[in-house]
Protein backbone atom coordinates (compact mmCIF):
# COMPACT_ATOMS: atom_id res chain seq x y z
CA UNK A 1 0.00 0.00 0.00
CA UNK A 2 2.84 2.41 0.85
CA UNK A 3 4.61 1.72 -2.43
CA UNK A 4 1.36 2.40 -4.33
CA UNK A 5 0.96 5.71 -2.49
CA UNK A 6 4.57 6.61 -3.26
CA UNK A 7 4.06 5.84 -6.97
CA UNK A 8 0.88 7.95 -7.05
CA UNK A 9 2.64 10.84 -5.29
CA UNK A 10 5.55 10.64 -7.72
CA UNK A 11 3.13 10.60 -10.67
CA UNK A 12 1.36 13.72 -9.40
CA UNK A 13 4.72 15.48 -8.97
CA UNK A 14 5.74 14.60 -12.52
CA UNK A 15 2.41 15.84 -13.90
CA UNK A 16 2.68 19.11 -11.99
CA UNK A 17 6.24 19.71 -13.16
CA UNK A 18 5.11 19.13 -16.75
CA UNK A 19 2.31 21.68 -16.36
CA UNK A 20 4.77 24.28 -15.15
CA UNK A 21 7.04 23.83 -18.15
CA UNK A 22 4.07 24.16 -20.55
CA UNK A 23 3.08 27.37 -18.78
CA UNK A 24 6.67 28.63 -19.05
CA UNK A 25 6.79 27.79 -22.74
CA UNK A 26 3.48 29.56 -23.36
CA UNK A 27 4.65 32.59 -21.41
CA UNK A 28 7.98 32.83 -23.22
CA UNK A 29 6.44 32.21 -26.65
CA UNK A 30 3.95 35.06 -26.10
CA UNK A 31 6.85 37.40 -25.20
CA UNK A 32 9.01 36.20 -28.12
CA UNK A 33 6.18 36.51 -30.66
CA UNK A 34 5.37 40.05 -29.49
CA UNK A 35 9.06 41.00 -29.67
CA UNK A 36 9.40 39.56 -33.19
CA UNK A 37 6.51 41.77 -34.38
CA UNK A 38 8.08 44.96 -32.99
CA UNK A 39 9.72 47.46 -35.33
CA UNK A 40 11.38 49.39 -32.51
CA UNK A 41 13.22 48.45 -29.36
CA UNK A 42 15.74 50.11 -27.09
CA UNK A 43 17.52 49.21 -23.89
CA UNK A 44 20.82 49.58 -22.07
CA UNK A 45 23.01 46.85 -20.65
CA UNK A 46 26.01 46.81 -18.36
CA UNK A 47 28.22 44.02 -19.69
CA UNK A 48 30.99 42.09 -18.00
CA UNK A 49 32.95 40.21 -20.64
CA UNK A 50 35.09 37.29 -19.46
CA UNK A 51 38.12 36.63 -21.63
CA UNK A 52 40.62 33.89 -20.80
CA UNK A 53 43.21 36.47 -19.69
CA UNK A 54 41.15 39.54 -18.70
CA UNK A 55 37.74 40.92 -17.82
CA UNK A 56 36.33 43.98 -19.61
CA UNK A 57 33.27 46.02 -18.63
CA UNK A 58 31.12 48.15 -20.90
CA UNK A 59 27.74 49.85 -20.76
CA UNK A 60 26.07 49.68 -24.15
CA UNK A 61 22.85 50.99 -25.61
CA UNK A 62 20.88 48.92 -28.12
CA UNK A 63 18.42 50.37 -30.64
CA UNK A 64 16.21 48.74 -33.25
CA UNK A 65 14.49 51.18 -35.58
CA UNK A 66 13.64 51.65 -39.27
CA UNK A 67 17.38 51.69 -40.06
CA UNK A 68 18.06 48.33 -38.38
CA UNK A 69 20.01 47.43 -35.24
CA UNK A 70 22.70 49.57 -33.67
CA UNK A 71 24.84 49.39 -30.55
CA UNK A 72 26.34 52.49 -28.91
CA UNK A 73 29.09 52.51 -26.27
CA UNK A 74 27.93 54.48 -23.21
CA UNK A 75 30.80 53.53 -20.86
CA UNK A 76 33.78 53.64 -20.48
CA UNK A 77 33.72 57.36 -21.06
CA UNK A 78 36.92 57.49 -23.16
CA UNK A 79 35.20 55.50 -25.94
CA UNK A 80 31.60 56.63 -25.29
CA UNK A 81 29.71 57.43 -28.45
CA UNK A 82 31.24 54.77 -30.68
CA UNK A 83 28.31 53.30 -32.54
CA UNK A 84 28.03 50.10 -34.54
CA UNK A 85 25.23 49.30 -36.95
CA UNK A 86 24.43 45.67 -37.76
CA UNK A 87 24.20 45.33 -41.52
CA UNK A 88 21.93 42.90 -43.35
CA UNK A 89 24.88 40.57 -43.89
CA UNK A 90 25.28 40.13 -40.15
CA UNK A 91 28.46 42.21 -39.83
CA UNK A 92 28.94 45.23 -37.59
CA UNK A 93 29.75 48.49 -39.35
CA UNK A 94 31.37 51.09 -37.09
CA UNK A 95 30.98 54.86 -37.22
CA UNK A 96 34.36 56.46 -36.67
CA UNK A 97 36.85 54.46 -34.62
CA UNK A 98 36.93 50.69 -34.54
CA UNK A 99 36.47 49.03 -31.16
CA UNK A 100 37.85 45.53 -31.35
CA UNK A 101 38.61 43.93 -27.99
CA UNK A 102 38.65 40.59 -29.82
CA UNK A 103 36.23 37.69 -29.83
CA UNK A 104 35.29 35.91 -26.62
CA UNK A 105 34.95 32.55 -28.32
CA UNK A 106 35.96 30.84 -31.59
CA UNK A 107 32.54 31.71 -33.10
CA UNK A 108 32.91 35.50 -33.04
CA UNK A 109 30.96 36.48 -29.90
CA UNK A 110 32.16 39.95 -28.88
CA UNK A 111 31.00 42.79 -26.64
CA UNK A 112 29.69 44.78 -29.62
CA UNK A 113 27.56 41.95 -31.05
CA UNK A 114 26.37 40.60 -27.69
CA UNK A 115 23.17 42.66 -27.55
CA UNK A 116 22.10 41.85 -31.12
CA UNK A 117 22.76 38.17 -30.30
CA UNK A 118 20.65 38.53 -27.14
CA UNK A 119 17.77 40.04 -29.13
CA UNK A 120 18.09 37.26 -31.72
CA UNK A 121 17.91 34.66 -28.93
CA UNK A 122 14.80 36.35 -27.50
CA UNK A 123 13.13 36.49 -30.92
CA UNK A 124 14.27 33.26 -32.55
CA UNK A 125 15.85 31.11 -29.86
CA UNK A 126 14.59 27.68 -28.89
CA UNK A 127 13.33 27.55 -25.31
CA UNK A 128 15.34 24.76 -23.73
CA UNK A 129 13.97 25.12 -20.21
CA UNK A 130 12.31 27.65 -17.90
CA UNK A 131 11.89 28.02 -14.16
CA UNK A 132 11.05 30.50 -11.43
CA UNK A 133 13.82 31.90 -9.26
CA UNK A 134 12.73 34.18 -6.39
CA UNK A 135 10.75 36.97 -8.13
CA UNK A 136 12.06 36.21 -11.61
CA UNK A 137 10.99 34.00 -14.48
CA UNK A 138 14.12 32.45 -16.04
CA UNK A 139 14.55 30.97 -19.52
CA UNK A 140 17.47 29.10 -21.04
CA UNK A 141 17.43 29.75 -24.79
CA UNK A 142 19.44 28.10 -27.53
CA UNK A 143 20.25 30.31 -30.50
CA UNK A 144 22.46 27.93 -32.48
CA UNK A 145 24.83 24.98 -32.04
CA UNK A 146 27.28 27.09 -30.04
CA UNK A 147 25.43 30.03 -28.47
CA UNK A 148 22.83 30.02 -25.73
CA UNK A 149 21.43 32.61 -23.34
CA UNK A 150 19.97 32.44 -19.87
CA UNK A 151 17.60 35.37 -19.33
CA UNK A 152 15.96 36.54 -16.11
CA UNK A 153 12.62 38.36 -16.56
CA UNK A 154 10.57 40.36 -14.07
CA UNK A 155 7.81 37.88 -13.26
CA UNK A 156 4.87 40.22 -13.66
CA UNK A 157 5.91 42.21 -16.71
CA UNK A 158 8.24 39.84 -18.61
CA UNK A 159 10.79 42.66 -18.80
CA UNK A 160 14.31 41.26 -19.26
CA UNK A 161 16.45 42.06 -16.21
CA UNK A 162 19.70 40.24 -16.82
CA UNK A 163 21.30 37.72 -19.11
CA UNK A 164 24.24 35.38 -19.43
CA UNK A 165 25.53 34.53 -22.90
CA UNK A 166 27.25 31.16 -23.18
CA UNK A 167 29.12 29.41 -25.93
CA UNK A 168 30.09 25.79 -25.61
CA UNK A 169 28.63 25.88 -22.07
CA UNK A 170 31.01 28.60 -20.81
CA UNK A 171 29.52 31.94 -19.74
CA UNK A 172 31.39 34.71 -21.55
CA UNK A 173 29.10 37.72 -21.07
CA UNK A 174 27.06 38.80 -18.06
CA UNK A 175 24.52 41.61 -18.70
CA UNK A 176 22.38 43.72 -16.39
CA UNK A 177 19.58 45.14 -18.54
CA UNK A 178 17.89 48.49 -17.90
CA UNK A 179 15.57 50.92 -19.69
CA UNK A 180 13.84 48.18 -21.74
CA UNK A 181 11.26 49.85 -23.97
Amino acid sequence: MRSLAAILLLSVCLLLSGCGSDAGETRFNAFSDALARRDTLSFEAALRCEYADRTLSFTLGYTLDEDGESVTVLQPERIAGIRARLSDGGTLEYDGLILDPGPLDPYGLSPMNALPKLVAALREGHLDTSWTEEDAFVCHLILDDHLSATVWFASGSMTPLRCELQSDEAVHIFCDITHWS
